[in-house]
């Protein structure tokens, strides 16, 4: 599967922003979607999940409350609505994509767990 994600921008404290993923090639809804982040001279981390049909998902601790992902499986897409944002939000946002085969997997925070990555969106956050 391919990954597009889209959407990222420089917006100031407080905003919100919406990113895209659009997946082409497999079937959509056979896969886990996560988004990850990646700030500069940080590690990757962890910040949203959703299982195959959409109705769990999981968060990172600091976006709780905040950050909201969905899916449209008709679409093959997965979104992250993301609001009152902070400049601690500034990084690289990445989409990604879990193939069951076999495993129990429901969501993950887990970047192993994932099979597929995009390219990334910037998303910058002002003060």
């Amino acid at each position: 599967v391919q990954l597009q994600a889209s959407g990222g921008g420089l917006v100031q404290a407080g905003d919100s922003l919406r990113l895209s993923c659009a997946a082409s090639g497999r079937t959509f809804d056979n896969y886990v979607m996560g988004w990850f982040r990646q700030a500069p001279g940080k590690e990757r981390e962890f910040v949203a999940s959703i299982s195959q049909s959409g109705g769990i998902t999981a968060y990172a601790d600091s976006v709780k409350g905040r950050f909201t992902i969905s899916r449209d499986n008709a679409r093959n897409s997965v979104y992250l609505q993301m609001n009152s944002l902070k400049p601690e939000d500034t990084a690289v946002y990445y989409c990604a994509a879990a193939e069951s085969r076999g495993r129990l997997l429901i969501t993950s925070k887990r970047g192993p767990d994932y099979d597929y990555w995009g390219q990334g969106t910037q998303v910058t956050v002002s003060s």
